[in-house]
């Protein structure tokens, strides 16, 4: 049995991660921005502000950053506030956090990190100028803080398409927005919260050992494949 924390476990991926460790009984420390938390179980920590990050008393054998942005809009449109406000959710908070939980991760013998980008950063897809920028620098992150923390902590990336949760909402909101995106993964699907989180829990376990530095794509192909 491990301790863990989710940054961000209230809703989406991150919620789908903490269902899956508690299943494991594993010991597992939720974090939401809700201030206060509107369930007791859980921690309020607003990324933006370090000092609501909470004290936490015991090594932690992984750590999962969330919270995320989609900021999709043309590069004419966008104002230097959605860049800078895409670099303190995504690259910002996760510095912040893993900078305050570190020493902990140091004090087990082997720990995990996971952190998220998006399929958008290596794709290349119009009107994703910013978060794609933002999430490129957590794929720098993660890969230089896995050469720096290893071999004791391993550091990974998942890269997922566009996923059904609440985060995505607006762009999965009708029949024609789904059908839409359908269309263009070749497995003709759209991501679950619970297929990223599958591949979360898996580097966060014993099980994955051997991997790190990793940009992981749950993308249904799109990242990869053309199909007619």
């Amino acid at each position: 049995m491990g301790n863990y924390l989710i940054i961000g476990a209230r809703t989406g991926i991150g919620k789908e991660i903490k269902n899956i460790l508690q299943t494991q009984n594993e010991v597992v420390f939720l974090t939401s921005s809700q201030n206060p938390p509107s369930d007791p179980d859980f921690l309020y920590l607003d990324v933006r502000r370090p000092e609501s990050f909470p004290e936490i008393e015991v090594a932690l054998n992984g750590l999962v950053y969330c919270p995320g942005t989609i900021t999709l809009k043309p590069f004419r449109s966008l104002k230097e506030q959605d860049f800078l406000q895409d670099f303190e959710i995504n690259l910002l908070g996760a510095f912040r956090v893993l900078q305050k939980y570190l020493p902990l991760l140091q004090q087990s013998e082997k720990a995990s990190v996971v952190l998220f980008s998006t399929v958008a950063v290596s794709l290349g897809l119009p009107y994703h100028a910013s978060v794609a920028s933002a999430k490129g620098a957590v794929e720098g992150l993660t890969r230089s803080l896995a050469s720096e923390w290893a071999p004791k902590i391993r550091v990974n990336a998942i890269a997922p398409s566009l996923t059904d949760t609440p985060l995505a909402n607006r762009l999965l909101d009708s029949d024609s927005k789904r059908k839409a995106s359908l269309e263009r993964h070749p497995l003709k699907t759209i991501g679950q919260a619970s297929d990223i989180a599958s591949l979360a829990c898996w580097l966060l376990s014993e099980k994955s050992q051997f991997v790190t530095g990793q940009i992981w794509k749950v993308d249904g192909g799109i990242g990869s494949l053309k199909v007619n």
